[in-house]
């Protein structure tokens, strides 16, 4: 078994049991401001006019660019192994969530 001193860039993540479970969201709205990027998930029901947010995550601009390039990274690769995915016709949502808009 390799030492740990031998692997300085080994980060172990705890996940804990109530985050593994995972959040639904089915729409998300981003907001941003000069210092971060705030990603709300929502969760909307059919024929019901009122949806919630799920979870809220900050990010700053790197980070964000980060993510946007792992994410686009994973939906190649999903692409790759499974075909496209389609991306059908909605209609335009009312945004009328009342989220607060992003500030510094």
């Amino acid at each position: 078994m390799a030492d740990k001193k031998n692997q300085p860039n080994q980060l172990n993540i705890e996940l804990p049991e109530e985050i593994a479970e995972g959040v639904y969201s089915n729409l998300a709205l981003i907001n941003h401001s000069p210092s971060e990027f705030v990603l709300d998930f929502i969760r909307m029901m059919p024929n019901v006019p009122q949806a919630k947010v799920k979870s809220r995550v900050i990010l700053t601009p790197q980070h964000a660019k980060r993510l946007l390039n792992a994410l686009a990274d994973n939906v190649r690769k999903f692409e790759d192994n499974f075909g496209p995915i389609k991306d059908p016709k909605q209609p335009v949502l009312p945004m009328n969530f009342n989220t607060p808009k992003a500030q510094a």
